[in-house]
C-alpha cells in the first residue's frame, strides 16, 4: 500500500454532484457538494442540462482539492461514479447537447416500451440485455429525442450524434474529448447492450430506431479511462462505475451472495452472482456488477423509483416538517402508522411491480390521522419497498440473505433503519461512511492504479458498522406487510380510470 496515496472520487448523482478525497485508508478527508437544478418540463419528465452538471464536476474536483490542499501530484487517480440510466446525446462537430438529459426517473418512454412489448419484442430484449421493456432504462429515452429533436435527427444521418450515460458525457470532456468510453456497469443499463457477449447490440439500436448512433466504448471498471484535465493538473481516470454498483463494492460485496441497498432519490437492492448468469424471473432484472481484472460478474437487481424523493416530496411539496430529523421524530411520536399508507408512485412504480401510468396513492386516512401518521407513512414506504425486493430475490436465490448492508442518506434514520430490520426479520448493518458509491468507485481506482493490491487488503480497512437486528413478531409484521400489499394494489387498479 502507498501510504501517501490519495484517490479523488466524483459522484455525480441525480441532486448533486459530489467530490470526496479518500486516503489510503479508506477514510474520507475532504468532501464538495455542488447541487445541480431539477428541470419538469411537464408531469412524469424529469431533466438535467448536461453543461450544468459538467461545469458542477469541474467544480467540486477543484474545490475539493483546494480544502484539502492535497497536491494534485500525491493523487493516485480520479474514480467516478454516476447516476445511470439518465442519459444524453451530443453533436460530435459542436461538443454541445443536442437536448437536456433526460433523467431515470423520466417517462416519456412509455408509449414506445408499451408498443414494443405489444409486438413481442419483450422476451429477446430480456434475453440479451437482463432487463425488462421499461421506461426507466435509456434506450427509449433515447429513442424519444433522436424522433422530437432535429438537431438530433440531422446529426445522427450525419453520423456526428454521440450518447451515452452520464460517466460517458464527462469522461469524454475531461479528456478533452480524446477518450469516448463507459464501463460495463453503465452499458448494461441501457437496454441496447448485450450483457453475454459484453457489446453493444445492433438489432437492438434499430428496433429502437437509433441505427447509427454512436456508442461509447465499453470497458472493465479498473481499465485506463484517460487521462482528466483538471484545473490543479491531469489526473489519471480510474474506477468507473454506476452508483449502485460502486455502493455494492464499497461495501466489500465482491463475492457472490453480498447484496446491499442504496437509498438515494430512488433505491436500489444489488445481490452478487458472481461470473456466473441467472434467470431472474420477472420481477428483478440481471445486469453487470462491474467488469474486474478482465472478468465480468453478474447481479440481480431490483430498483425502487421513490424512496429519498418521497421524503423531500412531504417536507418541501407538503411542508409537514423542516428537516429529517423532525421527520424522525414525529414518525416515532405517532407510535404506528394508524393505518395509512402512501404509495409513493410518483414516477410509477419499478421492481417488482413494474407499473407505470399511475399515480402515487395515500390511503387509510381517518378523524385520527394526522400528519405525524402522513409522515411516518412516507418512512414506511421506504422498507415496504425494500420488503417487497428482498421476497423476489430470496425467490430466485440459492438461500434466502442472511443481512442486508445499506448506505444512502435516509440510512441516518434510525427509526427506518429499525422499521427495515423488523419487516426483513434480518439484520441491517449501517457502516459510518455514507458515501458508499464514492468509496467503491475510490477502491476500485485504488486498486487499478496499485493503491492497494487486491480484494483482500480492501476488506480490511477500517470501516465501522452499526446493525441494527430485528424486534417485531411476525404477526405484526405480516399485518403491515398485508395493509401496504392492499395500498399498492388500490394504486394500480386505478391506473385505467
Amino acid at each position: 500500500m502507498a501510504s501517501d496515496g490519495y484517490i479523488l472520487a466524483i459522484d455525480q448523482s441525480t441532486q448533486a454532484t459530489k467530490a470526496i478525497l479518500f486516503d489510503a485508508l479508506g477514510r474520507p478527508l475532504c468532501r464538495v457538494t455542488e447541487p445541480h437544478r431539477q428541470l419538469y418540463p411537464a408531469a412524469g419528465l424529469v431533466e438535467h442540462d448536461p453543461m450544468e452538471i459538467l461545469a458542477k464536476v469541474r467544480a467540486a474536483a477543484a474545490e475539493v482539492l483546494r480544502r484539502s490542499a492535497v497536491p494534485a501530484a500525491k493523487v493516485a487517480a480520479l474514480a467516478i461514479t454516476n447516476q445511470r440510466e439518465t442519459v444524453l446525446a451530443w453533436d460530435e462537430a459542436t461538443g454541445l447537447p443536442v437536448h437536456n438529459a433526460l433523467v431515470w426517473q423520466d417517462d416519456r418512454g412509455a408509449a414506445l416500451c408499451a408498443e414494443l412489448t405489444a409486438a413481442g419484442h419483450a422476451p429477446a430484449v430480456r434475453a440479451r440485455t437482463g432487463l425488462k421493456l421499461d421506461p426507466y432504462f435509456s434506450a427509449s429515452k433515447l429513442a424519444w429525442i433522436v424522433r422530437e429533436s432535429g438537431p438530433a435527427r440531422e446529426a445522427l444521418r450525419a453520423g456526428r450524434l454521440m450518447a451515452g450515460t452520464i460517466d460517458a458525457w464527462l469522461i469524454w470532456n475531461l479528456t478533452g474529448r480524446k477518450v469516448f468510453a463507459t464501463d460495463y456497469s453503465n452499458a448494461s443499463r441501457t437496454l441496447l447492450f448485450d450483457i453475454h457477449r459484453l457489446q453493444w447490440d445492433r438489432e437492438l439500436l434499430d428496433l429502437f430506431g437509433l441505427g447509427g448512433l454512436r456508442l461509447p466504448e465499453a470497458r472493465c471498471s479498473d481499465a485506463s479511462f484517460g487521462l482528466a484535465a483538471l484545473e490543479s493538473g491531469a489526473l489519471p481516470i480510474a474506477g468507473v462505475m454506476g452508483d449502485s454498483h460502486a455502493a455494492l463494492f464499497g461495501h466489500c460485496g465482491w463475492n457472490p451472495g453480498d447484496a446491499k441497498a442504496t437509498y438515494g432519490t430512488g433505491s436500489s437492492l444489488m445481490l452478487n452472482l458472481g461470473r456466473e448468469p441467472r434467470d431472474p424471473g420477472e420481477a428483478v432484472v440481471l445486469s453487470l456488477a462491474w467488469g474486474m481484472g478482465g472478468e465480468a460478474a453478474y447481479v440481480f437487481e431490483g430498483n425502487i423509483h421513490s424512496t429519498g424523493y418521497t421524503l423531500r416530496w412531504l417536507r418541501d411539496n407538503l411542508g409537514l416538517f423542516d428537516s429529517y430529523e423532525a421527520a424522525e421524530a414525529m414518525a416515532r411520536e405517532a407510535g404506528d402508522n394508524g393505518g395509512v399508507y402512501l404509495v409513493p408512485a410518483f414516477a410509477g412504480l419499478g421492481a417488482p411491480h413494474w407499473t407505470s401510468g399511475i399515480r402515487a396513492l395515500l390511503t387509510g386516512l381517518t378523524h385520527g390521522s394526522d400528519r405525524r401518521h402522513v409522515v411516518r407513512a412516507g418512512l414506511e414506504s421506504i422498507a415496504f419497498q425494500i420488503a417487497d425486493l428482498v421476497a423476489a430475490m430470496d425467490a430466485r436465490a440459492a438461500s434466502p440473505l442472511a443481512h442486508l448492508h445499506v448506505d444512502g442518506g435516509p440510512t441516518r434514520n434510525g427509526f427506518l433503519m429499525q422499521f427495515q430490520a423488523d419487516l426483513l426479520g434480518i439484520p441491517v448493518r449501517v457502516p459510518a461512511i455514507e458515501e458508499l458509491s464514492a468509496l467503491g468507485a475510490a477502491c476500485m481506482g485504488g486498486l487499478a492504479v496499485g493503491l492497494w493490491s487486491g480484494t483482500g487488503e480492501l476488506g480490511r480497512l477500517p470501516v465501522e458498522t452499526k446493525e441494527y437486528r430485528p424486534r417485531m413478531a411476525d404477526p405484526a409484521r405480516q399485518e403491515l406487510l398485508a395493509g401496504w400489499r392492499s395500498a399498492v394494489q388500490q394504486a394500480q387498479s386505478r391506473k385505467s380510470s
